[in-house]
């Protein structure tokens, strides 16, 4: 039975369409919504994120401003009417609230005043906490693994104790990787929890950086410069679910420009029509009803059918998007305990009929023949060197054009290989210690775009070479996932600066687009098909779709 529910976001949404620019680059001529951004301890700013909102709509423009403190808002991006204008710049609030009305012809203007912030470490992201903290590096890692579910703000601001953190610690790991603190999810597998003194150590860290023993921090708060230069020749578009539990995970473009993504809170694939502004929503089966809800990955096969994971449920599912058909895959009785948690799906399955995944529970890989409904397991972490297994845990799988699965681990940091037709496991390390691998981009000639979360780096695999090639990030980047455009520059996505990434690996030059409020970005998708290259990334903690349109 087709089942999917139709969802208009806005009764006004045939006067919000904001139809495609011919180019991206205007004049100020152009400009629908023009001023000034100044404050008294700066003058005029560069560098702030500008931010126009019509009351009830679901659809947010941002622009940041020049050199010469000035915001510019292009007239084919907002229609008349009246808006909100908001700003994000660290350090700073808006000095009162500001009011535009857009006409048709003349452009209108609205300065705005700044006024330094008295809730500075309410504006911090996660990698502004993590320069903030002290200690060693080796300390600050364990963090990497909190700003899935929160902030690290939540960290700081807490007052427990070393003891009481071990407790807090073991709790935290009892959750599912789809909780909120909205909606927070136990595991069935409580083994996962661990036991609070196995935690000892990062709780005695933790005690050290938050108000346990004291009412200030006693650290200097540390911030990131505000954008400048290319920097802020950027377009971005922000669409919101609706639904404050929706987190868009992965995120898609087809050909006709409909954004596929799949929510990481709830059991829906959206379909999202940027140009209508119409969601549809693809409910997805619940398997164990006492498991956690929510959906990771989301990727095109060879047909254009969308096949997903459903975590904790316990089954890989396929989606045709021109009938709504939904099959389902669900693995073996005698594997399909509570310990499975499936992420990710290898989808070559038009060389041999075989489809791969894994479970984080055991570490374990599947692989399923999708015309026999036949489970095959492995353990490929039985093959890392001995003094690497303890720990060792693979992030995302990927098929290569032979359907051959290749792994990234993320504990320390390989790449493996299980071929499709002996099995062999192969593992190589990163050149970089500590790396850890996590999600995965393939190329036609099977070369691997790799993202080194803890590295901070870009890495690319020839798979036929044998060969990395590395590009660093920024500071603080940690990033998520990456991917070439058709220029041949790194598009790279966080969960930690708010900033989108855009590298260039022959000269090493980053240009960083400061996004309008905490992301969370976790899957990018580099539109090909515009000029420049449109970025779309999903904002998983504020449950929103973010296009970045660059103006060069």
């Amino acid at each position: 039975m087709r089942a999917k529910l139709m969802l208009t976001l806005a009764a006004t949404a045939a006067a919000m369409v904001f139809p495609p620019a011919s180019s991206v680059a205007w004049a100020e001529a152009d400009a629908a919504l023009t001023g000034v951004v100044s404050s008294e301890a700066e003058g005029r700013m560069e560098g702030v994120v500008v931010t126009a909102h019509r009351p009830g709509a679901i659809v947010q423009v941002s622009v940041t401003t020049d050199s010469e403190g000035r915001y510019s808002f292009p007239r084919n991006r907002l229609q008349p009417g009246a808006y909100t204008l908001d700003i994000r710049a660290v350090g700073y609030d808006i000095g009162s609230p500001v009011r535009a009305t857009v006409a048709n012809g003349k452009a209108a203007t609205a300065d705005i005043k700044l006024k330094k912030t008295k809730n500075l470490a309410g504006q911090l992201t996660n990698a502004e906490w993590m320069m903030s903290f002290p200690g060693t590096e080796d300390q600050k890692a364990e963090l990497l693994n909190c700003v899935g579910c929160h902030t690290l703000e939540r960290v700081a601001r807490s007052t427990h104790d070393a003891d009481e953190w071990t407790h807090v610690i073991s709790r935290m790991r009892g959750y599912g990787a789809v909780s909120q603190p909205i909606k927070p999810q136990r595991m069935l597998d409580a083994n996962r929890a661990g036991t609070p003194e196995q935690f000892r150590k990062a709780a005695e860290y933790l005690a050290t950086i938050n108000l346990a023993a004291t009412d200030h921090w006693a650290y200097e708060l540390k911030t990131l410069p505000r954008p400048k230069g290319r920097d802020t020749r950027a377009i971005v578009t922000q669409y919101d679910m609706g639904r404050p539990t929706t987190e868009p995970h992965d995120v898609l473009v087809d050909k006709e420009g409909y954004v596929w993504y799949t929510d990481f809170g709830e059991m829906f694939i959206g379909k999202f029509d940027p140009k209508t502004l119409k969601l549809v929503e693809y409910p997805i089966r619940k398997f164990k009803d006492k498991a956690p809800t929510g959906l990771l990955s989301i990727e095109f096969d060879h047909e254009g059918k969308i096949w997903f994971d459903t975590m904790y449920q316990g089954s890989l599912g396929c989606l045709d998007p021109k009938t709504g058909k939904i099959d389902y895959y669900p693995v073996a009785k005698e594997w399909n305990d509570d310990t499975v948690q499936l992420n990710f799906s290898g989808l070559r399955h038009d060389v041999d009929g075989k489809v791969w995944t894994k479970t984080v529970g055991t570490q374990h890989i599947f692989r399923v023949d999708i015309k026999t409904g036949q489970w095959e397991r492995f353990h490929p972490a039985d093959f890392l060197p001995e003094d690497k297994r303890k720990g060792a845990s693979i992030y995302q799988v990927i098929s290569d054009s032979q359907n051959n699965l290749w792994m990234a681990e993320f504990t320390r940091g390989h790449i493996g290989k299980i071929d499709a037709k002996t099995t062999k496991v192969t593992w190589w390390p990163f050149p970089t210690e500590n790396a850890r691998g996590r999600r995965m981009n393939i190329d036609d000639q099977d070369r691997i775009t790799v993202t080194e979360y803890r590295g901070n780096k870009v890495a690319v695999f020839d798979t036929r070479a044998e060969k990395f090639t590395e590009y660093e990030l920024p500071p603080r980047t940690y990033p998520y996932r990456a991917n070439f455009d058709k220029n041949g520059e790194i598009w790279a996505s966080t969960m930690h600066t708010d900033r989108v990434v855009r590298l260039d690996p022959k000269t090493g030059t980053a240009v960083q687009y400061l996004m309008p409020s905490d992301t969370n970005m976790r899957t990018v998708f580099v539109d090909n098909s515009t000029t420049p290259t449109t970025f779309w990334v999903g904002s998983n903690h504020d449950h929103r779709i973010v296009k970045v349109e660059p103006l060069d």
